[in-house]
């Protein structure tokens, strides 16, 4: 039985080993795009489905077909043990999975814009972060013009005023959620309450996912890479007893005290000016009702990440959230429809009327 071996590292030493003998034009090889081996997240169990070396082979676009039949009929049936053909229900066909593009064209299919033109606000706030997470992680093999690789780099992460709206809107996400833990108990739904607490940390795991800049993946793969963050070891056993905790208390605790720990890092980052994490009854805002259930002071750092946001128009921007914080984003709405290309006009059309509005 052949050993397991990692998808980025058996895709490298094929690439390496075989197909860059293959390729005598100035070109970059990598492997990014879908797969659990471009997220670093393959197991042995990842191989019972069209499992093998893989990558793309960027080339200018009049070397494509050149390139793609300097490499058809000459890659071996296997590598390492692994078939290098797959069959494709899709097609009824048997090929390699070696993909011959332009990084335009790629970038065009996969992220569905246009890697020449820097992105705009409306562009980013409806790119799914598992197309971000898919392009910029995996592995370059070789990059010669370099263009990949800048690409890439302008990707790794959202603009700073993007990403301070983003926090804005997750913490207005959290502080709408907040106060339901307590009066779902209240109400003597304890189910309704124990869902609410699920959110929570959800939601807190999303802002983790924001203060350390890192895209989060779809649901599969969520808490292992939440298991990756820096700030897990602290605050995942607190997440946890949250999950499992029997009472309501014990779990508004348990979001209580998961919440100030990430208060605390907002203030670290540095990227606002500082708000002290206070945990007090909810204020209703209508005729001065004050409830019994303790809730961080989220609004405070609503205000603090608006404030800190340069651009006018996007300060002004209601915090509904990018396309993950708006809606579940799964594989068939973000793969499947133009469901992201409808949101990207919905943004611009609140960018449109966030800029008529006075100060």
């Amino acid at each position: 039985m052949k050993s397991f071996i990692p998808g980025i590292e058996l895709s490298r030493c094929f690439y390496e080993e075989v197909v860059a003998k293959l390729v005598n034009e100035p070109h970059a090889a990598a492997l990014i795009g879908e797969g659990s081996e471009v997220l670093g997240f393959d197991q042995p169990r990842s191989t019972d489905h069209s499992w093998g070396p893989r990558m793309q082979l960027f080339v200018r676009s009049s070397q494509v077909e050149a390139v793609r039949l300097s490499i058809e009929d000459r890659l071996p049936a296997t590598f390492k043990g692994f078939p290098v053909q797959f069959h494709s229900l899709q097609t009824g066909t048997v090929r390699h999975h070696v993909e011959v593009t332009t990084v335009e064209e790629w970038v065009a299919a996969q992220l569905r814009i246009d890697s020449f033109t820097e992105p705009t606000v409306e562009v980013w706030l409806s790119m799914p972060q598992q197309h971000l997470l898919q392009f910029t992680s995996g592995a370059v093999f070789r990059d010669d013009s370099g263009e990949l690789t800048r690409i890439r780099e302008r990707f790794s992460w959202y603009p700073a005023d993007v990403w301070l709206w983003m926090m804005a809107s997750q913490w207005h996400l959290i502080g709408n959620v907040e106060p339901l833990l307590g009066r779902t108990a209240e109400a003597g739904d304890t189910r309704g309450s124990i869902l609410v607490s699920c959110r929570l940390v959800r939601l807190i795991m999303e802002l983790c996912f924001l203060q350390e800049k890192r895209y989060w993946p779809y649901m599969k793969w969520f808490g292992t890479a939440f298991s990756r963050l820096f700030i897990a070891p602290q605050i995942g056993p607190i997440l946890d007893r949250i999950l499992q905790s029997p009472d309501q208390q014990s779990r508004e605790n348990g979001v209580t005290e998961a919440l100030e720990i990430v208060a605390r890092r907002h203030n670290a980052l540095g990227l606002t000016r500082p708000v002290l994490p206070r945990s007090e009854p909810f204020q209703v805002g209508i005729n001065n009702a004050v409830r019994p259930y303790r809730v961080l002071n989220t609004g405070q750092y609503v205000q603090a990440c608006k404030e800190a946001i340069a651009d006018e128009t996007i300060r002004k921007l209601v915090h509904v959230g990018a396309i993950d914080q708006l809606t579940h984003a799964d594989d068939a709405l973000i793969n499947f429809t133009s469901w992201t290309e409808r949101l990207k006009f919905g943004y611009r059309a609140e960018t449109d009327a966030a800029s008529l509005q006075p100060d």
